[in-house]
């Protein structure tokens, strides 16, 4: 296993769609090994893979909730359903999340708070998940990096301005950005 370079916004294998697995092999195995200990090392609750620059429809997640129940898994080529939405603003005290390729901010983001998660796992056998709350956050987010969306694409236009004033200032935006956890402290 190994901890790998986390792709910072800016790099087009974040911002384009990826691709279905099509492949359950060792070589998927190792991968998937991999993305939990780049998560876990981060530290992160979720990773996708084009967060590590594989365009591939994957992702990691790792929590615990308040119950002390632990989730924890791979969801390939998941397909998700949302119920619907409440309407206004996010509270930025209940709804703000952050990214490991926007590090170091968090923002105030509305999602659904009850999905279905359908998706196979890494012996290509076919899940279900219902989740609410902060799990259903976590599954909700790293959907999108399957996409190409980052959770900042999404927030509202009131904090454009301050993404776009962190993106310039840190060199963030471009091609090429990454960080390596355990070993760039980002806070510096």
């Amino acid at each position: 296993m190994a901890v790998l370079p986390i792709r910072i916004s800016g790099d087009p294998v974040l911002h384009t769609p990826a691709a279905p697995v099509t492949v359950f092999d060792d070589e998927l195995r190792t991968l998937v090994s991999d993305m939990f200990e780049t998560m876990d090392a981060a530290p992160g609750v979720g990773l996708a893979g084009p967060q590590i620059g594989v365009p591939l429809r994957l992702f990691t997640f790792g929590w615990v909730d308040d119950d002390g129940v632990k989730w924890r898994g791979v969801a390939i080529n998941p397909e998700l359903w949302l119920s619907p939405m409440d309407v206004g603003p996010a509270d930025e005290d209940e709804e703000s999340e952050g990214c490991l390729s926007f590090p170091g901010e968090r923002f105030p983001l509305r999602r659904a708070d009850r999905v279905i998660l359908r998706a196979t796992d890494i012996d290509g056998k076919p899940f279900e998940i219902v989740a609410e709350g902060w799990l259903a956050r976590i599954f909700q987010h790293e959907y999108d990096h399957l996409d190409g969306l980052l959770y900042v694409d999404r927030v509202e236009d009131d904090y454009q301005r301050i993404i776009a004033k962190i993106t310039r200032k840190r060199g963030w935006g471009v091609p090429g950005n990454a960080w390596m956890p355990g070993v760039d402290n980002l806070e510096d």
